[in-house]
């Protein structure tokens, strides 16, 4: 038996456990709130002072009256608004606009203090780091929830509006697995499939008051700007969607990944070599859920409005196909894989993305769900020649690193990061 002494000392060592779980708790508890919760900000009120028509450099009199749609020397269009949506390969099209942003030596409009704009408050110009009334702004690309008229302040007139939809079943499926430890009312699910049994009744769990709630029904329409919770057939989701068909000339599709990025190419008269990438952001294969025929139809009628407007803009999507011609689709679209095939064989050690674990540079970490490593990441071949070494490192770079580099202020972000480091989150 224990003596009295030895008794005393586990008791101590019980409640000190005890005092470290309750701390660890509400210490966790409080940064999440501080993290995710975006309660109204103040927002600063600046004179009205109206952007320039255009913020980018003017080309000769001579190249400018020759450029235009099928020239192969037109100006490539540096004014952009990328409407960041959530789980659509969007990472990837970040490091895009980052590496073209660089290269044209334009200026981008990023948030204060965290890597999305106060998100998922409706974005306010106040937001931007560095704004001033009447400044110029050329690309502005980091997740917020879309708020035309705010934009417009930010932006010159001339700017080109792009988004990227993904097919709503699997961005739901993406965004449990992502979100859900962040969802509060996702944690009352029994059961080891937990996306299942929400989609087996989701009325029974979902809760359009609860913190965080959007990320699981129409996710993409409230990214847009608008009311997630509408009943499908309410004639405002119709406006909606029109509205959104007026204010952006392309809407890009995940599953057709390259033939989005060739129209984007043919829209703002860009490069191929502006186009290269490699994929970031994905997950392990053995970490994504396989929908049956029965869930995915289940997942589409819970996100309804989403399923709307991706039929929508799938049908205007290809309609820009047509136009382009389907040849010639086929013939860039072979041309960009091939240079993307080249470009991994250059600078990617193996050839392929790894587990975190096996990432060996802290840079090359991407940003991981809490509770787990899902996110696979890259490792920069070694001894890469010259002429491709700072390409390949930069399109390797993660987005906050990229964003870093940029020189934009994530303490909040890198706060929240190193908080779940000491909780091995």
């Amino acid at each position: 038996m224990p003596t009295h002494d030895e008794g005393v000392m586990v008791g101590k060592q019980w409640r000190s456990v005890c005092k470290g779980l309750v701390l660890g708790t509400v210490l966790a508890s409080c940064m999440i709130l501080f993290y995710c919760l975006s309660a109204p900000e103040v927002q600063i009120s600046f004179p009205e002072v109206p952007v320039p028509y255009s913020c980018a450099r003017r080309p000769s009199p001579d190249r400018a009256s020759r450029a235009g749609r099928g020239w192969a020397g037109c100006v490539p269009k540096v004014d952009v608004m990328f409407m960041k949506t959530h789980k659509t390969a969007s990472s990837t099209i970040l490091n895009i606009l980052f590496r073209f942003g660089e290269k044209h030596r334009v200026r981008f409009a990023f948030p204060s203090m965290r890597n999305d704009f106060s998100y998922p408050s409706p974005f306010h110009h106040s937001q931007v780091q560095g704004y001033s009334p009447g400044a110029c702004f050329n690309i502005i690309c980091n997740h917020m929830r879309f708020n035309e008229a705010e934009v417009a302040k930010v932006l010159p007139a001339d700017a080109a509006y792009v988004t990227v939809l993904r097919e709503p079943a699997d961005l739901f499926e993406s965004s449990f697995h992502y979100f859900g430890r962040l969802i509060p009312f996702t944690w009352k699910i029994s059961g080891d499939d937990k996306l299942a049994e929400f989609l087996r009744d989701p009325e029974l769990y979902y809760d359009p008051e609860g913190f965080n709630s959007f990320y699981l029904k129409n996710l993409l329409f409230f990214d847009l700007g608008q009311d997630n919770n509408l009943p499908p057939n309410d004639p405002r989701v119709e406006a909606a969607i029109r509205a959104i068909a007026r204010r952006f000339q392309l809407v890009m599709l995940v599953e057709h990944f390259e033939e989005s990025l060739i129209l984007l190419k043919d829209a703002l008269c860009w490069d191929m070599e502006d186009l290269l990438f490699f994929k970031l952001n994905a997950r392990k294969g053995s970490t994504v859920s396989k929908l049956t025929p029965e869930l995915r139809a289940k997942a589409l009628d819970w996100n309804a409005i989403d399923w709307k407007l991706y039929q929508h803009f799938n049908t205007s999507f290809w309609r820009k196909v047509e136009v382009y011609g389907w040849e010639r689709m086929e013939r860039d679209v072979a041309e960009l894989r091939r240079r993307n095939v080249e470009m991994a064989a250059i600078c990617i050690e193996g050839g392929h993305a790894v587990d975190a674990g096996s990432i060996h540079e802290t840079a090359m970490q991407p940003w991981q769900p809490i509770g787990e490593k899902s996110i696979l990441g890259y490792n920069l071949k070694k001894n890469v020649d010259k002429a491709h070494r700072k390409l390949c490192r930069k399109m390797l770079t993660p987005e906050l690193q990229y964003l870093t580099d940029l020189g934009v202020n994530l303490w909040i972000t890198k706060l929240w990061g190193h908080i779940r480091d000491i909780l091995h989150w």
